[in-house]
């Protein structure tokens, strides 16, 4: 099979296509003959070797999300998976790659109607976005500021939190990523690049500061987006897009009357993490989550896909496609 190898930290350049063995499925696991791959933030740091969290140990394929069909089973697993469309997590690294063995405990069946794309798309990004909702729990006429509003995971955020009857502010880099914002529900755009835009956001609100801040980008962007939590208000960091995660003491969000959200009130559990992916998946068939694939990349053309996240050229998701 072709597979995409990480055999040294670095940039794009890095990661090369090779011939690989095929995958042979263990006992209890299946053999996914993949046909979409998400690309996530993350991976691009640890790519780079700068990811905030322990590295692997080279060489790895990289990789943690597909969907694709079952071509195989393993001993102990029921042979009828054979031929089921399914949606996976693969433990962390072997996704990049047109076949991956993964246990059969994590397959999640892709519902009728919802294509390979769509169910990448959906399967890390959904179930993230369906977990910071539930977390933060916006409420109808609150305002609610979703940074990073046009990448994959805030761009389903934007419409979790509008089906709410929240009103969001998307906040991001461009005015192409803020119109995608608003094509999905927001009601106010604000370009963080430029100087001012927490003072619109103030503006906006009428000068009270939103409700719930969900931020994505760390730095000086994501503390600027505590700030303008008001009293009462929940804030939750998920993401570390200027290299470094939103650190917030306890002490000083007590006396601002603020919330901290921690992301173990989204992911809680295993079992919390598969509800969520299914119920992602269900939500997209049901066309009441709609992914934003913004672009696709051939297997070997991985570090081009990399390069573009790295220069934030992408919109919503960036899919591998075998």
């Amino acid at each position: 099979m072709r597979a995409v190898w990480l055999r040294n930290f670095g940039g794009p350049e890095v990661l090369r296509v090779e011939e690989t063995p095929d995958p042979v499925p263990g006992a209890g696991q299946v053999l996914i003959e993949t046909a979409a791959i998400g690309i996530t933030y993350v991976e691009t740091q640890v790519r780079s070797g700068s990811a905030p969290m322990p590295l692997p140990a080279l060489p790895i394929i990289p990789g943690n999300g597909v969907a694709g069909t079952v071509v195989a089973a393993g001993p102990g697993v029921d042979a009828a998976l054979v031929g089921q469309r399914v949606a996976t997590t693969t433990g962390g690294s072997g996704g990049y790659a047109e076949l991956v063995a993964v246990d059969a405990s994590l397959l999640i069946p892709i519902p009728d109607g919802l294509g390979f794309r769509d169910a990448a798309g959906l399967l890390n990004d959904g179930r993230t976005a369906l977990g910071i909702a539930r977390a933060v729990a916006p409420v109808a006429g609150e305002w609610v500021l979703i940074g990073a509003a046009a990448s994959g995971v805030s761009s389903l955020l934007i419409q979790l939190a509008t089906q709410a009857g929240a009103r969001v502010i998307a906040a991001a880099s461009s005015r192409p990523k803020l119109d995608l914002a608003q094509s999905r529900g927001a009601e106010v755009g604000v370009d963080y690049t430029r100087p001012g835009w927490a003072e619109q956001v103030r503006e906006a609100t009428g000068g009270a500061g939103v409700d719930v801040a969900c931020d994505p980008a760390g730095g000086a962007v994501g503390r600027a987006a505590f700030e303008l939590v008001r009293e009462g208000g929940r804030f939750l960091a998920f993401g570390a897009g200027s290299g470094s995660m939103t650190v917030v003491a306890e002490e000083e969000a007590a006396g601002r009357g603020v919330t901290l959200v921690p992301m173990g009130a989204v992911f809680s559990s295993p079992e919390a993490i598969r509800e969520l992916s299914v119920r992602a998946l269900a939500e997209g068939a049901a066309d009441r989550l709609r992914p934003v694939i913004g672009q696709t990349f051939p297997l070997e053309r991985a570090a081009d896909a990399h390069a573009a996240i790295a220069k934030r050229a992408t919109l919503g998701k960036t899919l591998l496609i075998p």
